[in-house]
């Protein structure tokens, strides 16, 4: 892996870790909608990979492929930040997913089917999972965006004040509580789409296999339970209604 000067060797490790770059462009796939080019994802990531090359030092304290992963991952992402890939149509379409979602559960105390969710958007089931395999990649500012918006862009989306920060959801117990009931209220086999993405790592053509499902309807599955996700989040974040002081005081006497 070294020249006789004690440099790794660039060609063969370029060679080696390519298949890396591939793998981790499409499991990032699952995670960014139909509109961006996986190619030019494996081009940003080709660069981290040459860039992971030109900066590791042996005794660094990590391996190379651990060291190799981080680069290529944030070369992609820093690829994905340079154009707001994101469309507002798909954010509007998707909030109108999450909301029929939050309507319905308040109804039927359960989790609504793909059916009922089409019919209360006023859409055929094809049309509505057509809808779901197009907003692939909604997640990716899932915590951004329990902010209110009001016309902001991606900058102002990704790195705005320090109110509701990512961090600070995530490390209130109440919100963790809150996400761990929300998974395990998931439809059994979205919940297992979730497992297998998150937890074994497998791309989507892979959990395809696995359950018997073309790679589509995998994509819809994961896009509906991020809906079901996101609903259950932001109702949690929602203040609590209070009753008119008068009101309550009625109710006392």
């Amino acid at each position: 892996m070294y020249t006789a000067s004690g440099k790794l060797e660039r060609d063969q490790l370029v060679t080696q870790y390519a298949p890396l770059v591939k793998r981790i462009a499409y499991h990032l796939m699952a995670k960014l909608p139909a509109s961006v080019d996986v190619d030019d994802v494996i081009q940003n990531g080709m660069l981290g990979l040459l860039d992971a090359i030109n900066r590791f030092e042996d005794g660094m304290g990590a391996q190379f492929e651990t060291y190799a992963v981080q680069r290529i991952r944030g070369a992609m992402l820093d690829g994905l930040r340079e154009s707001d890939w994101l469309p507002r149509s798909l954010r509007r379409d998707m909030r109108r997913i999450e909301s029929a979602i939050h309507t319905l559960e308040q109804q039927h105390g359960r989790p609504p089917a793909e059916k009922e969710l089409a019919d209360s958007l006023g859409m055929n089931l094809p049309d509505y999972q057509k809808m779901l395999q197009d907003a692939r990649g909604y997640q990716l500012v899932y915590m951004e965006d329990f902010r209110e918006e009001a016309g902001d862009d991606f900058l102002e989306r990704h790195f705005g004040g320090t109110d509701n920060d990512p961090l600070e959801l995530l490390m209130d117990k109440n919100m963790r509580t809150v996400l761990i009931q929300a998974i395990e209220d998931l439809p059994e086999r979205e919940k297992m789409v979730m497992a297998l993405y998150y937890d074994e790592e497998l791309n989507l053509r892979e959990i395809g296999e696995v359950l018997g499902v073309s790679e589509s309807r995998v994509c819809q599955l994961h896009s509906q339970a991020v809906a079901r996700l996101r609903a259950r989040m932001s109702d949690a974040q929602r203040p609590p209604v209070r009753e008119p002081r008068r009101r309550v005081a009625a109710a006392r006497r």
